[in-house]
């Protein structure tokens, strides 16, 4: 099974530039988390993974979007072991312009 969350916006404290640290700004989460699932067992709860996704990013005020990516794989490995394929992206659509910048990485546990 695969959960998929997409397009989970939250306002947070994130980046190295002055205004970055004092304003929140959004960020987009898309995620998808891979674990076997056996009817009764393993299951995954997708509306907690949202909240710890959540609590994590307005808890830390991450400087690097690298930084919170991994904080992220460890707070979901942490809370969720049965996951065994990972892939985040985290996006911020309003620090520039003319485009979204962001960051992803996938992991096989």
């Amino acid at each position: 099974m695969t959960i998929h969350i997409k397009d989970l916006e939250i306002d947070v404290i994130i980046g190295i530039l002055k205004h970055e640290r004092e304003i929140p700004q959004r960020l987009i989460i898309n995620l998808e988390a891979s674990y076997e699932y056996t009817q009764g067992r393993s299951f995954v709860n997708y509306a907690d993974m949202v909240d710890i996704i959540t609590n994590e990013l307005s808890s830390k005020q991450y400087g690097l979007l690298e930084e919170a990516l991994l904080g992220l794989k460890n707070k979901i490995r942490d809370n969720f072991p049965q996951v065994d394929k990972l892939f985040i992206e985290l996006t911020k659509p309003d620090i520039l312009t003319n485009c979204n910048v962001g960051i992803s990485q996938n992991w096989i546990f």
